[in-house]
């Protein structure tokens, strides 16, 4: 054997076995073969469940090798349980995917002793926005959302959950208004606080897209409800716009603009901004952890822009993506990090806002 095929023979070799000590899917990032993980935080059948149960067959459709995609539920803690778990064990391999969502940012933002994940050592794939549109009972005697300022001279009782979870995107946003709420905790769900709401024991209430369509337009349809305002969406610019989904609806500043004659501004509009970006703008990422090597993230970018494009996917996602652009790619990763994080100044007032008036202890 010459010298020359002696060396390329060697040099075959090494390099057999250094792709031999990668993760199989390291390996030129093929799936072939292999089963890749959908971990989600929460139950069967909640939100994030069905998003990544819609996702999963697209996603198998176009990673490279056609790999099988799994969903596994990790309940518990409103989703800490699962998150902390997945920040603990996944493998920097590609073969899992985590979905968090609104409940999994707003402990991170707000300090919740129980985290152990931190969302800069995750890489997110895909962010799928969503919106959500604050309502009243008829019974206020409010017509339209024109007519807010009515409200300021009503106690409103808005049932909730928790005032740590995702519903402290209304209880900052009532507060920034003026409004005079009453809130009941200990609701086991939204939909349960909606059912509040037609019963006449809950007067306001919020709703995610999905929810509202389904559930609160025929409400209001029936003059029962009354829409006061979305929560907006980022636009091209970092700003809030319009929700696509109500652009006859106004969004939150543009109602602040009308009770207060100017912008909202300050250490607390920052902390709301924060959290709503979380809740909505932001709410569910597909992240991979950021050790994961740059091929494989590469390869998991196209997937998903694929998946993004795919006509069938346009065809059957307005029920569960809504009409939000889902970001990928320099998009994804910019809405990511305005979704998780806050500044320091805006998490003290909204951990002291919170302790003051709901006695939460962080």
């Amino acid at each position: 054997m010459s010298g020359l095929t002696r060396r390329s023979a060697l040099g075959a070799t090494a390099a057999m076995a250094a792709g031999l000590a990668l993760p199989g899917s390291a390996r030129a990032a093929d799936f072939a073969g292999r089963t890749i993980e959908f971990i989600i935080p929460f139950a069967e059948g909640g939100g994030s469940d069905v998003w990544a149960r819609f996702l999963a067959p697209f996603i198998a459709r176009h990673l490279p090798g056609r790999p099988t995609v799994i969903v596994r539920n990790v309940p518990g803690g409103g989703s800490i349980t699962g998150a902390n778990e997945y920040a603990a064990r996944a493998r920097p391999d590609g073969l899992s995917l985590f979905g968090p969502s609104a409940s999994t940012h707003l402990p991170f933002l707000l300090g919740d002793p129980r985290v152990r994940y931190d969302y800069a050592r995750w890489t997110p794939v895909l962010v799928s926005p969503t919106g959500g549109v604050v309502y009243v009972s008829a019974r206020t005697g409010v017509r339209n959302g024109s007519e807010i300022a009515r409200l300021r001279d009503q106690e409103l009782v808005f049932a909730s959950q928790t005032a740590t979870g995702f519903d402290v995107v209304p209880i900052l946003a009532l507060h920034l208004l003026g409004l005079k709420v009453r809130y009941v905790f200990g609701m086991r769900g939204r939909g349960e606080a909606r059912l509040a709401v037609e019963r006449g024991e809950a007067s306001i209430d919020h709703q995610t897209t999905p929810a509202y369509r389904a559930s609160v337009v025929p409400m209001v349809n029936a003059g029962t409800a009354v829409p006061l305002f979305s929560y907006g969406v980022l636009g091209a610019d970092g700003q809030i716009v319009r929700d696509p989904t109500f652009p006859d609806l106004p969004h939150f500043g543009e109602v602040y603009r009308a009770l207060h004659g100017r912008d909202p501004e300050g250490p607390a509009f920052a902390a709301y901004t924060a959290c709503a970006t979380a809740a909505f703008a932001g709410q569910k990422p597909a992240v991979l952890p950021r050790d994961t090597p740059p091929d494989i993230i590469a390869a998991w970018h196209r997937t998903i822009a694929a998946v993004v494009a795919d006509p069938d996917l346009k065809a059957r996602g307005e029920e569960v993506l809504g009409d939000y652009a889902q970001a990928v790619g320099a998009d994804a990763e910019r809405l990511y990090r305005v979704a998780t994080t806050i500044s320091p100044e805006a998490r003290a007032w909204v951990r002291d806002y919170l302790t003051a008036n709901f006695n939460v202890r962080f």
